[in-house]
């Protein structure tokens, strides 16, 4: 199967002329024997240009290569503008496949005879075609016989079995390029293949979208800056998802945006805060937001707020991982470029060896040029070269749990582009991360989580006293005799954890004075055990 489909992605690629986009002079020699020995597949498409031969081979390999080609379709800083222009076509108009099978399927998945128990009215004409799913309008008769305004995503039929093939041979490639690339260590392909692999797989659940939709919608409620769409979980199948039908602009339309009076200024900072708010304060941002996925709505463009859809890819990230993200912002914002270089090394993504005057150097190279200008004048493909040079000298290892985060930092980056051009990124994104550190490290931070380990604390609380009892009785174990052992501190210690215990709970219970009075009685036992050391 995977031989096959490597003759296949071959074939196509070579039969729309895609190796004549490599210059010559690039290509590495086994390259160009390799091309010499399918001298049978010539270019097919030879009067098309090159953007629309990329768009149609990306289409005809599937959904995997089209992922591929959305996120290209939004670095037009990278790609020429005729073939970004062309790849943009492939965010919502891939072809489609018969309305009626997609009815046939919803049935089915819904367990009906007829698509007009549950939906009143249907549209066998998709509204849009992606390359995972479709999606059809329809109006859905509630339980309450109210009729609501929807949208029937559908997967597509037969596509498990060709993303499973595609990504078997991804995995078979990575393989090979982690036993014969002398850099397999520092990018780590097999464990970036996994996790592309979790993450496609995961969109293949339209179950799974819905409650990521569900998560979304609640962490943004009462926002003025995204909306999420109801999700109708109780007519969602793993291969069918019902959710309210929006009626936006989409972002890319930027003429309709202006042509409305949009705040395009404010729009471009909330897209950059959204983003920051989804990674750092909720650990769970969208992470397909390609211009297909994101719509503006129509009232109040004075006031403009983001609609976001297509939820089947979503990131996380680890308390670590956004400490370290955060002040690493925070100190390339400072252009404090040592304390950059010093973050990579605590963070373990460069080796404990590492030269921080020469990391440091290298780092201030690289970003120096793209502070105090806006950014229309950023060239941050530029800076991204550099970046990776910069990385490979020093043997920076690729994070996994990071690509998502990457591949979405493009998309925020390429939506800036599109709607301000003037957004300084950077003045925008610095006082929210800021802030967000301050409640990290602060007193707020610190009665958060004592708040949060209550639970464990009043089930625990009523054993101290025979743990304490237990260390006390336990013998000492033999040994050289130096000088009286003393319990003192320890004991003072408890002593101290458990009043800072009791004083979180008075103060909880809004009694200020017992906790005063508590919390005074702590350090009091903190600072006897330290004198006691």
């Amino acid at each position: 199967m995977s031989s096959s489909r490597l003759y296949y992605i071959t074939k196509t690629l070579l039969s729309y002329g895609l190796d004549e986009l490599v210059p010559k002079n690039k290509a590495p020699w086994f390259a160009k024997i390799a091309r010499g020995c399918l001298f049978w597949l010539r270019n097919q498409h030879k009067e098309k240009p090159a953007g629309l031969r990329l768009r149609l081979a990306l289409q005809e390999l599937g959904p995997v290569w089209i992922k591929f080609g959305q996120m290209l379709s939004t670095r037009r800083d990278l790609l020429p503008h005729d073939i970004a222009q062309e790849l943009a076509f492939l965010q919502d108009q891939v072809q489609p496949f018969e309305g009626e099978l997609a009815q046939k399927i919803i049935e089915n998945a819904l367990e009906i005879n007829d698509i007009s128990e549950l939906f009143s009215e249907f549209s066998q004409t998709p509204l849009a075609s992606a390359s995972i799913a479709q999606v059809h309008t329809a109006t859905l008769i509630d339980d309450n016989n109210i009729e609501q305004d929807v949208v029937i995503k559908v997967i597509r039929p037969n596509i498990h079995e060709q993303i499973n093939a595609d990504l078997a041979l991804m995995e078979k490639l990575a393989q090979v390029l982690a036993n014969v690339h002398n850099e397999s260590k520092r990018l780590r392909p097999v464990e970036v293949v996994k996790e592309y692999k979790k993450t496609l797989l995961d969109e293949l659940d339209l179950m799974r979208e819905g409650a990521n939709g569900i998560q979304l919608k609640r962490n943004f409620d009462d926002s003025d800056a995204l909306y999420i769409p109801t999700v109708y979980s109780d007519y969602s199948r793993s291969n069918v998802l019902v959710m309210e039908r929006i009626y936006g602009i989409p972002v890319s339309d930027t003429e309709s945006l202006i042509a409305q009076n949009t705040n395009m200024k404010l729009l471009a900072e909330r897209g950059v805060e959204v983003f920051f708010t989804q990674v750092f304060r909720d650990s769970f941002f969208h992470a397909d937001m390609h211009p297909g996925n994101i719509f503006v709505s129509r009232e109040h463009p004075e006031n403009p707020k983001y609609i976001g859809i297509d939820c089947g890819i979503v990131g996380t990230l680890s308390k670590e991982d956004k400490r370290y993200l955060a002040e690493n912002f925070i100190a390339f914002f400072n252009r404090d470029y040592r304390q950059v270089a010093q973050l990579h090394v605590d963070s373990g993504w460069v080796p404990e060896d590492t030269s921080i005057e020469e990391f440091e150097f290298a780092i201030r190279t690289v970003c120096e040029p793209i502070f105090n200008k806006p950014l229309a004048e950023i060239s941050f493909g530029h800076v991204l070269v550099n970046l990776f040079n910069t990385a490979r000298r020093f043997n920076m290892q690729v994070q996994p749990q990071l690509v998502l985060l990457q591949k979405t930092l493009l998309y925020v980056e390429g939506l800036g582009r599109q709607l301000y051009p003037q957004l300084d990124l950077w003045k925008t994104a610095k006082p929210f991360l800021e802030q967000w550190v301050k409640e990290q490290v602060g007193p707020l931070s610190v009665l958060k989580q004592m708040y949060a380990n209550l639970p464990f604390w009043a089930e625990k609380m009523p054993e101290l006293p025979d743990l304490i009892y237990q260390n006390l009785k336990r013998p000492a174990p033999k040994q050289v005799p130096t000088q009286p052992i003393s319990h003192k501190p320890l004991v003072l210690s408890l002593l101290g954890s458990a009043t800072l215990v009791v004083s979180a709970l008075f103060y909880l219970q809004h009694d200020f004075i017992a906790a005063a009075l508590t919390i005074t009685c702590s350090i009091a036992c903190f600072i006897a055990a330290w004198r006691h050391t």
